[in-house]
Formats: C-alpha cells, structure tokens, sequence
C-alpha cells in the first residue's frame, strides 16, 4: 500500500507540474539561433522545475525555495588537484578560497566573486566550477562568497555581505598572497547588480586600495523601464523571461507580485523621477541595431502614487546602480560588461556601458550574439546544458582578467 501511494503522488507530482508548464507562456526563441532545440529543451525542463517546487510546497514535502536551491546546486565536482580550496569567514560572512598550488613569483591577482540567483538561489557549491575555473586559467586568488539569503535574511543583507567581505579582502589582501592593487570584483545576473553596487559604494573610502576592475556579466541595474528594445524583443526568450524577472525581483524586496502590471506600464515612476531618470534610462541611448529586430515606444501611463509608495525601494542605487549619481558613476574603476542578445536585461548593460564611457571610465564590453541569460554559468555544467556563447563568454572574461 505504502508503494503504490508513492507511485501514485510521483505521476500525480508529474502530471501536475506538467500542466503548469504548459499554463505558462511558451518560450519564444529566435529562428536564427543556432541550438534553438536545445534551449527549448532547458525551457522544458526549467519550468518543470518551478512546477514540480510549487507542488511539493502545496504537498508539505518542502518548500520551493529550498527546492530550487538543491537543484541549482548540483552535484559538487570532484577535488581539484591544482587548488588550494578553504572554506573560511570574513568577518561574519562565509567565503570559500581558492589558491592556484603552482608557484608564482610576486603577489597575485585577487578576485571576489558575487553568485547570482536574485538574492534568494545560489551559492558558494552552485558556483564551485566557476570559481576553480576563473582560479586555474589566470593563476588569481579567488573569493567565492557566500551571501545570505532571502526570504530569511531580507534585502539588502545580500550586497552588505558582499560589502563586508569585500572590505575584508582588501584589508587583509596580503596575507592571501594578494597585491591590494590588484582586486577584481565579479557577478553575474543579480549576482553582476551586488557588484556594481559595490564598486559605487566603496568610491569614497579613502582608508582602502582602489578597485582595479570590476566585471559584469548580464546584470539587472534598472527598473524604471521594463519595456525597453531588450524586454520587447526577448519577453519570452528563456531562461529570464519578463514576467519571471520581475516577479522574482518584487520577492527579493519583499513586495506583492500583484503590483507586477503597473509597474511594466511605468506607473510607479513619478514625473519629477522620470525626468530624472531620462539622462541615464532612455531607449534613445540604445544603439539602433538593437532595435531592428522590433522595437515600439512605451505608451504613457497615469502615475500612481500608490504605486510608487509600495516600490519605493526599487529605486535604490543598490537595488538599480543604473540610477547612481553621475558624482559616484564618474569614480568608477575600469569595467568589463557582458551582454547577450537574446535577454531581457542586455539593454541595462548597454546603458550602463554609456554611462561609464561617459564620464571616461575605460569598458571593455563583450557582447554574445547567440548568448541568452545564464550561458556563462551553464558552461561549466555539462555538454548535456552548456553552450556555445557560453564558452565564448568565460574566454572573453579569462582574457580580461589576464590583463589586470
């Protein structure tokens, strides 16, 4: 009896979360991508995914959030033999170390890497294969760190972790075998948001070494504009769809994902914002071979003050460093932005691209024609999900790096 109760809510588990995939928006994948199939496939399963977490969380069994969390973490890799890998603290904060064995002459580049997942999925074992991978192809001192967690920890204990760690790290750089001269910061995703953010927020200390660089991949850094060339084109291009991106960013904040329809309209941006805001966020700004696979401008909405009082928030520099003052903007260090044609967010890195060229901030910008939201963490995961804009994306990064 106890076996075929189980079998029973394992085909009951499946067909249900079937059924929420297919309620959902179909991925929109361009004709002209190479491994269309493949991706559709990843589509398939990922939605799977956040199905089959809604269920178990309906059943008791676990809760979605914690579900999605074992599944981005995968199975660990095996000991790598050319690491020196601790698990340490700083501070308060849990970080993982990873030190090349092979000796060198001098002190080493130190990187700090900023996991991403919206504040509420990742972690130090998610990324493990990037970490070993940036350590080993360019001979650096890698910091994975582990930031806290959302819903527990709530916004923005994530990026004061990354701050704290940071700080850390430039302190006691040395007794790394680190050259303080030479710190890089890195994220992707949300992971790439915590990273400009801590790059604005350390422009003033004057008690610490200047950043050398600071390294973006696809990161989210605005939200003043749903509706710009990237959203349009790429709304259902997995693996961000739009609706998913501000779902999940509302949740990071703690906010009812109800208000999710005024806030694709622009209604909770007041008048005197958006005329602030227009410098910096302005589809004008988009070159215009971003927009000649479809672009229409945004019709304009009454405000909501409402509206605006519940997503006040999201107006923080350290939720979007796209809005930073041009005071913070102009002392930034050099930067390395990578953008994919087929996600939502890749117009938030073409403006932030601007900007920084702007107030003569040297950006190395590398844009994946073929790439989609996430190729670079899934390069390292197996043939059976990497692919080829992926691998691109990470030499590009490796050839960065080699140059700090």
């Amino acid at each position: 009896m106890g076996l075929f109760l189980m079998i029973f809510l394992a085909v009951l588990i499946v067909f249900v979360a079937m059924a929420f995939y297919y309620e959902h928006p179909k991925a929109e994948i361009p004709h002209g991508f190479s491994q269309r199939r493949k991706l559709y496939i990843f589509h398939y399963f990922l939605n799977f995914g956040f199905g089959l977490a809604k269920i178990l969380e309906k059943l008791g069994i676990t809760t979605e959030v914690h579900f999605l969390r074992i599944i981005m973490d995968g199975i660990p890799p095996l000991k790598d033999k050319h690491l020196f890998i601790k698990d340490l603290r700083f501070e308060k904060v849990k970080v993982r170390l990873y030190q090349p064995k092979i000796s060198t002459t001098g002190q080493r580049r130190g990187i700090l890497y900023f996991h991403g997942g919206v504040g509420q999925f990742g972690s130090i074992r998610a990324y493990e294969r990037t970490c070993r991978y940036f350590s080993r192809k360019t001979n650096s001192v890698v910091v994975s760190v582990g930031y806290r967690l959302a819903p527990k920890h709530p916004y923005p204990t994530q990026f004061e972790d990354c701050l704290t760690a940071t700080i850390h790290f430039m302190r006691n750089a040395q007794d790394y075998g680190v050259d303080p001269s030479r710190i890089i910061i890195c994220g992707d995703s949300s992971g790439g948001t915590i990273t400009a953010a801590v790059a604005q927020a350390l422009v003033n200390r004057r008690d610490l070494p200047k950043l050398r660089a600071q390294i973006l991949i696809y990161p989210f850094l605005q939200c003043v504009d749903f509706n710009l060339p990237s959203y349009q084109q790429n709304k259902g291009v997995p693996i961000l769809l739009k609706e998913r991106t501000l779902a999940l960013g509302l949740k990071y904040l703690n906010k009812d994902t109800s208000v999710m329809e005024g806030v694709f309209k622009g209604c909770h941006v007041p008048e005197d914002l958006q005329l602030k805001y227009q410098k910096w966020v302005n589809p004008d700004y988009i070159p215009h071979e971003f927009k000649t696979r479809g672009y229409k401008p945004s019709i304009k909405h009454p405000v909501s003050e409402e509206l605006y009082a519940l997503a006040k928030s999201m107006f923080d520099p350290v939720f979007a460093p796209l809005i930073a003052e041009d005071s913070v903007i102009a002392r930034l260090p050099e930067a390395f932005i990578l953008t994919c044609e087929f996600d939502v967010l890749r117009d938030d890195g073409l403006l932030y691209k601007k900007r920084l060229e702007d107030h003569g901030i040297k950006v190395t910008w590398c844009h994946l024609q073929e790439g989609f939201h996430g190729t670079v963490f899934l390069a390292l995961c197996g043939s059976m999900v990497s692919f080829q804009s992926g691998h691109k994306g990470l030499q590009k990064i490796v050839n960065f790096l080699r140059l700090m």
